[in-house]
Parts: C-alpha cells; sequence; structure tokens
C-alpha cells in the first residue's frame, strides 16, 4: 500500500552534513508516523527518531540528539532527516519507516520500509 524510498546518501566528512529524505509512493502519508533508523555492517538495526504525522510528537535518539532533527512535508509526501556534525560512528545504511497506528521506537512496530541509503563518514 505504501513504498518509500530514500535517497541523499553518500560520503561525507567528519563534521559535515547531509540531509536524507524519504519520498512515499501509493498512499499519503499525512497520517503516517514516521520513523528513521540505522544499520551499521554487523550491527542491529538501531532507532534514530520519530514524528507523528502532525509533528506535535517527536523523539530523536540520545546517540544522536542534538546533530539530527526529523521534519516531514505531508502535503508533498516527504520526510527528512538532516544530520549535522556527522562522526565516523554515524556511518550506517539509513532506513525511513512509517506506521498509521502507533509511535515507536522499535523496528518491530512499523509496517512499511524504504530499501534504505547509505551514509559513510570518513576523516
Amino acid at each position: 500500500q505504501v513504498q518509500l524510498a530514500e535517497s541523499g546518501g553518500g560520503l561525507v566528512q567528519i563534521g559535515g552534513s547531509l540531509r536524507l529524505s524519504c519520498a512515499a509512493s501509493g498512499r499519503t502519508l499525512s497520517n503516517y508516523n514516521m520513523g528513521w533508523f540505522r544499520q551499521a555492517p554487523g550491527k542491529e538495526r538501531e532507532f534514530v527518531g520519530y514524528m507523528s504525522w502532525s509533528g506535535s510528537r517527536t523523539s530523536i535518539a540520545d546517540s544522536v540528539k542534538g546533530r539530527f532533527a526529523i521534519s516531514r512535508d505531508n502535503a508533498k509526501n516527504m520526510v527528512y532527516l538532516q544530520m549535522n556534525s556527522l562522526k565516523p560512528e554515524d556511518t550506517a545504511v539509513y532506513y525511513c519507516a512509517a506506521d498509521r497506528s502507533r509511535l515507536s521506537t522499535m523496528p518491530q512496530r512499523y509496517d512499511y520500509w524504504g530499501q534504505g541509503t547509505q551514509v559513510t563518514v570518513s576523516s
């Protein structure tokens, strides 16, 4: 019903910035809660942040708090992850996810996922 596609990843220097985008197709995301997750090589998928469809409820993981921010444009079916002050430990594949009924830090609670976009932070 909903297909998500991330873009905007790439190779950046330590301290640099990237903005990841998540585009939806199939249905509007106006009433969907959105999450961002990441997965480093050999690691489990890790919560990054979430935002309710209205933007009234948000959460950012402690590991990226103060550096990352989520935003969304429901009219365009787009969700964004702004990443600043990037560190080598931020290197991972980043995924966006959507769920209609709940907000959660657990990936199991999300119904739809993008294919991921690679972010590599190097010195």
